[in-house]
This record gives structure tokens, sequence and C-alpha cells, in this order.
């Protein structure tokens, strides 16, 4: 999962499945909405959110509204006010708040920005101007690398799949501009429309900075052609989930040999980066870049990068700039009007300046009991977890034996780091936001190249504390939950167990499962790639991980789109893990073995609307297409569904018979975990 509104009600005062508090009836939220006009077996999303749905109003600023990501919209706004209140105050140089109040409001001064134009980039373009041959241009690209204007390669330092605890250089593919390979290849009307728009906003962005509209639009079909022959060589999103045909560790010096034109030794030296091995997670890009290099004129490689380097700028320049970039959002998402600058700014500081925000935000919402709390939750999942798996019929006792001893090596990291970043190193000055975000960007780097070739720092996090998200982090074996995720509807301190189970329980049981799941079962308990099945069970497991596939590519979204069940593997197997972990932990509370009614509602049916809830969206067309195309989640209706007619116990509480549409006989539901 990765981006929430509502304020932290009282703070969190949740118990964990050995001590669960006993509430008052009068205590209990009342659960409202229902459409009861509607059979909870044909589609519970709708049961449960239908009405709700019919009646939500997208803003104009958002391509969706509701729960999951689209909660990191309120949450933007909570970090404005942080950021309009540390702004306008006396701050010492040098301090966090002067940093981020500092940053917000140079961005947030449009009469400067405006003003400038494109006057920040003018010398960047010059740059480009004065590529001579590959060899400078190379030189341009590992410059730009090094302050996040990316082009022809992108460049990291991360954990080395074989040895999970050295941090190495990895180079992925890059180059293209559009979200993925398939979109320069589609022929449908909506892909078009998408190619379309994003030519005329690679020629704007020419004419903006000074080019004639007719060579505008010749230098946008020849970036466009460039893209092109760079996205043949990309994997596809399904490809990349394989993990061990995207680790390719090589010698420098053979790839130097083999790709003359880049000169790896020289790129590398240029990006600071002093190693003799790398890993090169996509080698056929890197392939045709170094063929594409040679048969592509300097001249016109000096077009491409001018376009993605004003592209990379855009936001950051002046209105006409902004204006453009936000015309070809507008398709791509459906986005209908631009966020309000202030929102737009909390979210460049959040990136920019994470944990330094981060701090700031932890003071005001989210109180040290919570950590201690939500860490008991998290280890009673993880003994539901033990206890399915001591079930398993598929699994033999050796491997239950590695199965469980990587359960409860995963560590756990909750609401935000116990070492904060130090941002010492970024020089903010209150009137040049370009010059701003350029400093955070070459801090960011210089963040990632210090950590090459050294032991993994297993204390980092890689979201900040105010996202709404939560994710399981296979190399080091670990689950984060940040505190954006704590509040509702996933945690509700006002709410009855059964709530906040179906809530942040199924969060927790989801991200667990993730190292189990079909990406994450190939880690070991300390994070490095390598069997610890047997060959039996391995392919027992991957079996039943084909059934996910089959099933959920099974499901109609929009028109005749489908899930992408390939795609989407990892995370529906998480989904279908992460209610059955947490329902198991939630019969161990006093409610979850009681049957008294709250509201009409049983406390099994409470669970099962709380796991409905908290996935309650509604986005645009558009949004919804480019989520198909590109997100390894399944949409929120089928992460609602797909679980639940998987579960049986789900059957039991609302009484799903043969001939409900969510209806699967019990041979069909899938059991993994």
């Amino acid at each position: 999962m990765k981006n929430w509104l509502l304020l932290f009600a009282a703070l969190l005062l949740f118990t964990a499945c050995s001590n669960t508090t006993d509430k008052s009836t009068e205590a209990f939220i009342a659960i409202q909405g229902i459409d009861s006009s509607l059979k909870p077996g044909d589609n519970f999303f709708t049961y449960v959110n239908g009405k709700w749905y019919d009646t939500a109003q997208i803003p104009g600023s958002q391509a969706g509204v509701g729960a999951y990501m689209f909660m990191n919209y309120p949450q933007r706004i909570r970090l404005q006010n942080i950021l309009d209140s540390v702004s306008k105050a006396s701050n010492q140089a040098g301090s966090i708040e002067q940093k981020v109040g500092d940053f917000y409001a140079s961005g947030m001064d449009t009469a400067t920005i405006n003003k400038r134009g494109y006057e920040p980039i003018k010398p960047l373009l010059a740059r480009i101007d004065s590529i001579a041959g590959i060899s400078s241009l190379m030189r341009f690209v590992a410059a730009e690398a090094k302050v996040n204007n990316a082009s022809v390669v992108y460049f990291g330092v991360g954990p080395d799949n074989k040895n999970s605890n050295m941090n190495i250089g990895h180079v992925y593919q890059a180059g293209i501009g559009l979200p993925e390979r398939d979109y320069y290849f589609k022929t449908d009307a909506p892909s078009i429309g998408i190619q379309e728009a994003y030519k005329k906003y690679i020629a704007a962005l020419f004419e903006l900075t000074g080019t004639d509209a007719a060579q505008a639009k010749k230098n946008a079909e020849l970036v466009y052609s460039i893209d092109k022959q760079l996205a043949y060589a990309h994997r596809t999103n399904i490809e990349l989930r394989d993990v061990n045909a995207n680790y390719n560790k090589m010698a420098v010096a053979s790839l130097t040999k083999k790709h003359p034109n880049i000169g790896w030794i020289t790129l590398l030296d240029n990006l600071g980066a002093k190693t003799d091995s790398i890993d090169v997670s996509q080698p056929a890009y890197y392939d045709k870049l170094n063929t594409l290099l040679k048969s592509v004129a300097v001249n016109d490689w000096k077009v491409y990068l001018k376009a993605y380097s004003i592209n990379t700028y855009a936001n950051v320049l002046s209105k006409p700039f902004v204006d453009a970039a936000f015309e070809f959002t507008k398709v791509l998402s459906g986005q209908a009007v631009q966020k309000s600058r202030g929102e737009i700014l909390a979210d460049a500081v959040d990136q920019s300046l994470g944990e330094a925000l981060g701090q700031l935000y932890v003071k005001k919402y989210f109180p040290e009991a919570a950590k201690k709390r939500m860490l008991e939750l998290v280890n009673n999942l993880q003994k539901a977890f033990e206890a399915r798996m001591s079930k398993l019929d598929w699994m033999s006792d050796s491997t239950k034996i590695k199965a469980k001893e990587k359960l409860f090596a995963i560590a756990k990291k909750i609401g935000y780091p116990d070492k904060w970043r130090n941002y010492d190193n970024v020089a903010i000055t209150r009137n040049k936001y370009f010059e701003n975000i350029v400093s955070a960007s070459s801090n960011n780097y210089q963040f990632q190249l210090a950590k090459l070739n050294k032991p993994v720092d297993k204390t980092e996090w890689f979201t900040t504390p105010s996202t709404v998200t939560a994710y399981y982090n296979p190399s080091a074996n670990e689950i984060v939950f940040p505190a954006g995720i704590l509040q509702s509807p996933y945690f509700d301190d006002a709410a009855d167990d059964a709530l906040n189970f179906g809530g942040i329980g199924m969060v927790i049981g989801h991200e667990l499962t993730h190292a189990f799941d079909d990406q994450g079962a190939q880690f070991d308990k300390e994070g490095n790639v390598t069997n610890w099945w047997t060959k039996d069970d391995y392919a027992k497991f991957n079996a039943k991980t084909k059934q996910v596939i089959d099933l959920y590519s099974s499901f109609t979204v929009l028109d005749s789109l489908h899930i992408k069940g390939a795609l989407t593997v990892g995370e529906n197997t998480a989904d279908v893990g992460g209610v059955a972990m947490a329902y198991d932990a939630f019969k161990l509370t006093k409610q979850g073995q009681d049957t008294a009614t709250i509201g009409g509602f049983t406390p099994d049916q409470r669970f099962f609307i709380s796991v409905a809830r908290i996935w309650r969206v509604k986005m645009k067309d558009e949004f919804l297409r480019l989520w198909i195309n590109n997100n390894p989640h399944s949409p929120p209706m089928w992460r609602v569904n797909g679980p639940l007619m998987n579960s049986t116990h789900f059957y039991d509480a609302f009484h799903v018979q043969p001939g409900d549409k969510m209806y699967l006989a019990d041979s069909a539901r899938l059991k993994i975990w």
C-alpha cells in the first residue's frame, strides 16, 4: 500500500487480542449507509458503500475521493496547516522549522516564481546546447541524475538481493515519459488520446522556452520517437515482478566492454559511484541504449534531453509551465482542476524534507503510547498467522518450520523512525524555490550514494510518517506502519474490536502475508533471495498462486477492461491472507467470541463491514484505467469482494448462498495461507 483525513479520536486506546477492554453498547460506533435493498452476497462493496458512492463528489482537484490513497488529500491539508504556521514563525536558522517553513514559503511565493519565468533552467538548456558528442552527452546525463533530473539512466543504491546486509549500486530501465512501455504500442482510443496529449505537452514545453510552434511540434515527434525506441526494450510491469530475472549483478569492467557508448566506468565515476560491480536490473534496456547513443544523432539527443529537463522542472517554474503539465495530467488521470498551491507545496515539502516535516507531524498528531498499542496488535496477528500455518494441509513440516522462523523474524516499524534523518546539508533560501528543490534533490542523491557498498541501515524508513500507507520490505524482512494510517477508518479508539480488526487488523495481516506472496516467498528470513522451500511445497504454492491470478483476471472493472491478475497477484494474495489473519485474531477477543448484535449486526458482520469500509473509494474512469495498467493492487471494489468471496466465515456471517453473484463453491475458493 502506498497514499488520508479525520482527527485521531482521543488517541489509540487499542487493546490487544488477549487483553480486550469491555465496552458498553452505547460506546460502539453505529454503522450507517448500508443498502439493505441489496443482497450482501451479490456485491458486498456496494452493499456497504453504495449509498456513499452514489452521493460522494470527487473534488475537482482530485482524481478520486474516499479512503486508502485518497486519504492523503486531507492529510496534505493537515500538513499545510502545520506549514502555514511554521512558515510565519521566527525560527532559528538551520532548524527543521526554518528549513521546512522557508521551503514552503518559497514555493508559495508565486509572484517571484512567475516573474522568473524559465530563467532558472536557462543555464541547464545552455549546457545541453554545448554537448558535442556521446561522451559529453553522458557526462550531462550523470550530472543531472545527481539532482533528480533523470533521463536515460536511472541509478540507485539498495540492498544486494543475494546479500541483504550490504548495499550495492543498481541501474533500472528509464528514458520514457509515459507511465510504462505498453502506452506506446496500444491502439485503443484512450491510449491514442494519451499519446497525443503527451506529444502536445512536449511541444508546449518547447514553445514556452522560445521555440516556434512548427518546430516545437517536430521536436515533440522526435522525442516521442526516441521514447518509443527505448520502450521496445522495456520490461512490462508484469515482467518486473520476476525477482530473479530483474537481478543481474555484473562487473563494471565487463559492462564497459559490452557498452562502449555508455562507458560505464566513466559514467559511474561521474555519478560519484566508486564500485567494481552493479546490478543491471533490466539488461536489454541498456543494450538498446548503447545502440541508440550511436544511431541517434547527437543533435536529436539534445532535443530529447531538453524535453526531459524542462519536464522535470515544469511544476516548479512559472504558471504557464505548471498549466502545461496539468493539461497532460488531466488526460492521464481525469483530474479536473489543479490542486491548491498549499496542497502542492505540502506534498513538495513532504517529498523533499519528509522526515523533518514528519517530526512536526508526529509531535502534533501521534502519541508515544500508540506505538506500544499498535505493536501489541501486530504481535497478536503474528500469532494468528502462526496458528494458520500449523494447520496448512499442503505444506510439509520442514517448510513450516522455516516459514515460522521467517514470520517471527519480521521486524516491526510503527509510527515514525527511531532515528530521524539529518538535513543539515540542504540549503534553503526563502525566495528561491527552484534552488531549494535542486538543493534538496542533491542532498537526497548524496544520502543514497553514501550507502554504496556499505552495510544496510535497517533503521531506515522508505515512506514519511504522515503518509497513509503501509508496506512490507522483503530485503529487510520488515513491516512498516506510518502514523498516517493509524486513524479512521483503519483505526478508531471509539470503535469496537470488530471494526478495528476489520480495519487496521486487515492491513497488518495484509503486510504480514506479503512476506509469503509470490515475490516475498523467494526471500528468506534475512532478506536474501534464496530457496527455503522443498521442491514439492514450492510447486504446490505456485499452483495456488496461479489460482489467484486466474480468479482476479476474470474480474471486469471498466468496459471490457479486466484486472491484470499477473500484475496484482502479490497484493491479491496479501488481501486474501490479510482478511483471514485479521478474522482469526478477532476471534480471540471477547467480542469475537460473542454473538450479541450491535445496531442490528453481529460481531462477525461488523468485522466484514469494516473490511469493506476501509476500501471505500470513488475515482474517475481515467484514473481507474491508469490504475489497472500500472497499479499492482486491485481496484478498491475487488479488494473487498475478492477476498470475501473466498472467506467461508463471510458466507456464514451474511448467509451467502449458491446463486449469489459472489458465491464460489468451496472447492473453488482460494486457500493459501
